[in-house]
Parts: structure tokens; sequence; C-alpha cells
């Protein structure tokens, strides 16, 4: 096997924020000798992370076993998306940040296919998958990020799963959606649908997509991480794995 250098793109701040959590963790469980110091451990898993490298190619670069990367980066992402926000904690900052709206939107996670994949299928993507449900902030920085659900589970129904809708209506708090929310409520704000719209109502639909557009770039924040764009691990640990990318991308955007 050829070894190279290579550059990670991410910043020393985001590296020691891994770094100082597994350090912790160590000192809190007792842990023995291990081949890795925490900083390399984080560094292994953030390239695994970010550049979405298997773990036969990460254990090589990093000279340790497949059965020990996995370990690795199992323990890490476990660790962080724990400090990833709950959504009652996402909505009190929100309100306390004064955000005139937020925005919901619905991503599928691209995974392998599994054996009993009709689940997974998603007939919007046209390919198989898990569901996460993203709320943003109007720029776009991502707050919250939901579990993961089948890929053939509806948005409208998984924001309903999740107590989004209810909450964000305890919360008093305007979100604006796509075409999939239809029938939310009316704290979350969707266009019109059909075709041969009056004028008032095209205003109105290309006013909120222009509002809609910026917060929908979360989405694509979370999968500038590499390993988010095809999922080659269990499905269902989709969800815990955006959870700790989420809480990677705020450090990073620090």
């Amino acid at each position: 096997m050829l070894f190279y250098r290579a550059a990670l793109p991410l910043s020393s701040r985001t590296l020691s924020y891994l770094s100082g959590i597994l350090r912790r963790h160590r000192k809190t469980i007792g842990t023995p000798w291990r081949r890795l110091n925490p900083g390399q451990q984080a560094l292994l898993v953030l390239v695994h992370l970010r550049k979405g490298e298997t773990l036969t190619e990460v254990a090589a670069g990093f000279g340790i076993g497949i059965a020990t990367t996995w370990r690795y980066i199992r323990e890490a992402v476990t660790l962080l998306a724990r400090r990833s926000p709950r959504l009652d904690q996402a909505l009190r900052a929100a309100k306390r940040a004064g955000y005139p709206y937020l925005v919901l939107d619905g991503t599928l996670i691209p995974i392998e296919g599994v054996a009993a994949d009709r689940p997974y299928y998603s007939g919007k993507h046209k390919k198989h998958g898990m569901n996460i449900q993203v709320l943003a902030t109007p720029d776009g920085t991502p707050l919250w990020t939901s579990g993961s659900l089948p890929g053939s589970v509806h948005d409208l129904k998984a924001a309903r799963i999740w107590g989004i809708l209810r909450r964000l209506q305890a919360a008093d708090l305007v979100t604006l959606a796509d075409k999939g929310y239809v029938g939310a409520g009316e704290h979350v704000r969707v266009p019109y649908k059909g075709r041969d719209k009056p004028a008032s109502q095209k205003a109105a639909h290309a006013a909120h997509a222009k509002l809609r557009g910026p917060g929908e770039r979360a989405n694509a924040q979370l999968q500038s991480w590499r390993i988010l764009r095809k999922l080659r691990s269990c499905p269902l640990l989709a969800g815990q794995l955006v959870k700790a990318i989420l809480v990677l991308q705020l450090c990073e955007a620090g």
C-alpha cells in the first residue's frame, strides 16, 4: 500500500475540541494505554467523517487495526452526539436570538441497499436512505437535527413523529418549509400549491422561496462531511452520526 501526505479542510480549533472531549472521557473511565493518544484519535475520526475514507483506508493510514478504528470512531461519535442540542434547547436559543423565522427541511442520508430495503426507499429522492429533519436559522446555520427514520417516511410525518410541529407552536415560532409540509399547521408556512396561481400568490411564492433558500443551505453544510454522502454502516446509526457532525460543524463555524 502506498502512503501520501494529505490536507484536512478543518481548523485546529475543531481538532482541539474533539481531542479535549476524548481526553476527559479517557480520564473519567480510567482507560488503559492505547495505541493512539486523544489527539491522534480525534484526527482519525475527523478524517473519516470529513473525507469519507473507509475504515480500511483510515486504519492503514494510522497504523492500527480495522476493529480498533471502528471502536475509536464509534466512541467519538457517541460522545459528540450527546452534546448535540435537544429540540427544546434549540428553540429556546432561537427565541433568545430573536430570529424572525426558522427554516425546517428534510434531508435524505443515502445508504447502501439492505436486504429489507423497501422501507428505506425514498420515492421523492429515488434512492435508499434515512430521513433526517433539520431546523436552521435564516442564514443557514443548522440549529438542530432529528434522529433518523426510513427514507420512505414523508417529511410531514417525520416532523410529527419527532414532535417538531407541537413544539414550534408551543414556542410560538414561525417556520418556513417546502410543500412537503403542507398541513403542518399555522406556524409552518409553506408555498402555495397548484399551477396558474394568481399574481398575488406568485409574488408570495417567490418571497417565500427567497427567504427559505439561505436556510436550506444548512443541509449542504452538514453534507460537506463526506461520510453523509453514502452511509455504509448500520442505517439506524444515521441520526446519531448527523448529530455528532452538527456539533463539529457548529464548532468549525465557531
